[in-house]
């Protein structure tokens, strides 16, 4: 069992998830993170302001090993968009303590 934890970008939630449900998995931890970007100039109001916070989602999810990998190239197929900040995954070893 492998654990696959995925950082994506908010707007691409809904394609993820749907192609995750394709695939047949229905179980999955989704939980909203903030992360630092590198300063981005913003106008609001005619003001003008740095903004270093951006809003991701992390996806959590336990797979048997032979379809992490499908599972991976699914998310990164989706929320790659060029930009390494765009999208991140790892994958850590499950251990089931009982």
């Amino acid at each position: 069992m492998q654990q696959i934890e995925a950082v994506i970008d908010q707007f691409k939630l809904q394609e993820v998830r749907s192609a995750l449900e394709e695939m047949g998995i229905n179980d999955f931890m989704e939980s909203a993170i903030m992360c630092h970007k590198k300063g981005q100039v913003m106008m609001f109001r005619g003001a003008t302001f740095m903004s270093n916070i951006v809003e991701k989602v992390k996806l959590e999810i336990i797979a048997a090993d032979d379809s992490v990998s499908r599972i991976v190239e699914a998310i990164g197929a989706i929320a790659r968009t060029g930009r390494k900040e765009d999208c991140r995954i790892a994958i850590l070893p499950y251990l089931e303590l009982s």
